[in-house]
């Protein structure tokens, strides 16, 4: 138990300190480093919990996928932190106003579960033990049983917001050239192939 605890204390401790040096260094880089380094802690915590699952699924998804892309992103893009800067300036008061509000809605949930004693009671459900049923398990009856729309609806949502992304970022340039499907589907193989009947001997 002593080296657990010392274990979490380690664990979240960097997490900690990894999440504020992510929001805090000047260099776009090394935030990526920093937030990979804040996954990798948050999986030891998962181990920590018994959720292995969970935890290789933090490694292999964020750590191997979403931040070595942002890593590559920020190395190409070059980006310019002190026109960052500027508009996070820029857009401070309407973050800070976000920020406020979903501070709100996080306080009147807080005080619902607290006031109401009904609430609680739906937290309450039977859980098998761990001997009967694996992590990986428990975890797939939750998704894709009882909460089963819900997961669906989710995934929803995160499609309209990526064809959303698409289209905003879809813009007609001068000076280049665009991929048109339909010209590519009609067009016949005269249009394409040419052949030349070269006598022998005459060179090309």
């Amino acid at each position: 138990m002593v080296v657990q605890a010392l274990a979490f204390y380690l664990f979240a401790a960097i997490v900690v300190a990894s999440a504020v040096m992510v929001i805090s260094a000047r260099n776009p880089v090394h935030s990526v480093l920093f937030l990979i380094l804040a996954f990798f802690n948050a999986a030891g915590l998962f181990v920590l919990l018994g959720a292995e699952f969970l935890a290789m699924i933090l490694v292999v998804v964020y750590v191997g996928a979403v931040a070595v892309l942002f890593l590559f992103v920020v190395m190409m893009l070059d980006v310019d932190v002190a026109q960052a800067k500027h508009g996070v300036l820029q857009y401070l008061p309407v973050g800070a106003l976000v920020g406020l509000i979903l501070l709100i809605e996080l306080a009147m949930v807080a005080g619902a579960w607290v006031s109401v004693p009904e609430a609680q009671s739906v937290a309450q459900i039977p859980i098998a033990p761990p001997e009967e049923m694996t992590n990986t398990a428990a975890l797939g009856a939750v998704l894709y049983d009882r909460y089963v729309y819900l997961f669906q609806a989710a995934g929803l949502i995160l499609l309209i917001a990526m064809i959303g992304a698409i289209v905003l970022t879809l813009r007609s340039r001068e000076g280049v050239r665009k991929q048109s499907v339909s010209q590519q589907i009609s067009r016949r193989t005269e249009d394409a192939i040419e052949v030349k009947d070269v006598p022998s001997g005459s060179g090309v």
